[in-house]
């Protein structure tokens, strides 16, 4: 990945839907030359896909839930079912494996206090081999962002 792909990706994840023309017009390539490093940046795995920003408070989603959750223990067999019974639990949004004290960290999507009740209750004390959840509920979102445009500086 050269510079002019990484000018290219700064572009998009600004803005996923300009044109070729339009990103021909910021980065020093015409457009058919966009459209082949583009197509290369897909084919080998950088760009893995275009969505759109959806805004949780017009669906409803006004809140969101930090869980942090330990296992009973940390055995494959454990671990691989609970990550796969996690990545089928629709009101989680984003799982991590941790290091440290915790196993895994979620994101969760709530409307209101009473859906996470509902939530918690029917997805996630669930979830295979749980020990414990710790719940924190975020005030305000300060920041958000699919990737820091600053990684992609040339």
């Amino acid at each position: 990945m050269d510079a002019l792909d990484k000018a290219i990706l700064s572009e998009l994840v600004l803005d996923g839907r300009l044109s070729q023309v339009d990103l021909a017009e910021r980065v020093p390539l015409s457009a058919t030359a966009i459209a082949r490093r583009i197509r290369a940046l897909e084919d080998s795995g950088v760009i893995e896909g275009y969505q759109a920003r959806v805004s949780r408070k017009a669906l409803g989603l006004t809140m969101t839930v930090i869980v942090q959750i330990s296992l009973k223990s940390q055995n494959e067999e454990l671990l691989a079912s609970f990550e796969k019974a996690v990545t089928a639990a629709p009101s989680v949004v984003s799982c991590h494996l941790m290091s440290g004290e915790d196993d895994y960290i979620l994101t969760v999507l709530a409307r209101d206090l009473a859906d996470f009740e509902r939530i918690h209750k029917e997805e996630l004390s669930r979830l295979p081999g749980v020990a414990r959840l710790r719940s924190s509920f975020a005030l305000r979102e300060v920041a958000s962002r699919a990737l820091p445009v600053t990684c992609l500086n040339p």
